[in-house]
């Protein structure tokens, strides 16, 4: 017969495995996207439908812009091969649903970070890629210096986007009278503006300059200087796998670091001599942070080499040297008098 001592250690133990069983079905099932992604050989993108400068398709079938290089960063990091990415155009109104869905791995579609999708969807946002600010776009020969001025205007906008919330809301708080012309996506709310149904189109300023390069005649067409909003821009996750939101976090964080640090894809190979502790924990000459992200020891190195540094990337896409021509300004590192930051790999 057994004694109560027994009966009480037996059920203390059965008590523990239990939690051990339950421990390692969480660790399996917040792992699983890293493990998806390795059998398959390719990460799963969820991009725009077409925004230069952040995703965009050419006549070709590639893919360029920041939102569509961090996902080869991701490819990069996991691969050693940028190429290795399956990129997935969405509309504004489908992109939450296919990450949730798990038809995405990652949603890389200049989305701006509000609360919503976080407590509502079970989303998470890894972070900011790109600050950025709701603005307007009129006609030059309107002659109109700001907002202010366009009272009882026709707007073009978004639906169903934060695009269109923020424009009632701000147009709102200042007594101004608009029409609102709502189109289900950027692209017929452009077409609707070209056309003469509204007099203004509102966007993220980024988009708009890109907007205004599709028109007939760019510069006949002008972006205002008014802020209607803050628009913080970046990569979604979704929140039941920890490990992954970490990879696409610190992938991101990674590549702003390089910058600070002066490592880019030329630069990269005197980097890798360096015995500068900094340098050599981010590039993985010290420490196994990689390792633990169920990644490599250089997987920064990974990306650097076949991706760039965020000014890389910011420069080819969006920057003074590309089409859009769109200043860092807010979005320069801290150390230049802007406001992009990352924590640092220690």
């Amino acid at each position: 017969m057994r004694t109560f001592a027994t009966r009480f250690l037996l059920q203390i133990s059965g008590f523990a495995f239990a939690i051990v069983l339950a421990v390692s079905a969480f660790a399996d099932a917040r792992s699983q996207t890293l493990k998806s992604v390795k059998e398959r050989r390719e990460v799963a993108c969820g991009v725009s439908q077409g925004v230069i400068g952040f995703s965009i398709q050419s006549q070709n079938g590639e893919w360029t812009g920041i939102d569509a290089d961090l996902c080869r960063a991701l490819a990069a990091a996991i691969f050693d091969d940028a190429s290795k990415v399956r990129f997935v155009p969405l509309s504004a109104a489908d992109r939450f649903q296919a990450l949730r869905s798990m038809k995405i791995d990652v949603l890389s579609r200049n989305s701006t970070w509000t609360i919503s999708p976080e407590i509502e969807l079970g989303l998470a946002f890894v972070g900011v890629n790109f600050y950025d600010r709701q603005g307007l776009m009129v006609r030059r020969a309107r002659n109109v210096a700001g907002v202010l001025e366009l009272s009882d205007s026709r707007v073009c906008v978004q639906g169903g986007t934060t695009t269109e919330f923020n424009l009632r809301d701000y147009f709102s708080a200042y007594g101004i009278r608009y029409q609102p012309v709502a189109a289900s996506t950027v692209d017929e709310a452009l077409k609707a503006y070209e056309s003469g149904q509204c007099d203004v189109l509102t966007a993220d300023a980024s988009a708009l300059h890109g907007h205004r390069l599709k028109t007939a005649h760019p510069n006949d067409h002008e972006i205002l200087p008014d802020v209607l909003s803050k628009e913080p821009l970046g990569p979604v996750v979704r929140q039941d796998d920890f490990e992954w939101f970490n990879i696409v976090k610190w992938t991101n964080f990674a590549m702003l670091n390089a910058e600070e640090l002066g490592v880019s894809s030329q630069t990269l190979d005197d980097a890798l001599r360096s015995t500068q502790p900094d340098l050599k924990r981010l590039l993985g000459g010290e420490g196994n942070f990689g390792e633990r992200m169920g990644l490599t020891k250089d997987w920064v190195v990974r990306i650097v080499r076949r991706v760039g540094n965020y000014a890389e990337v910011y420069d080819r896409n969006i920057g003074v040297g590309s089409k859009l021509g769109i200043p860092r300004g807010i979005n320069q590192l801290w150390t230049n008098g802007g406001i992009l930051y990352a924590p640092p790999i220690r």
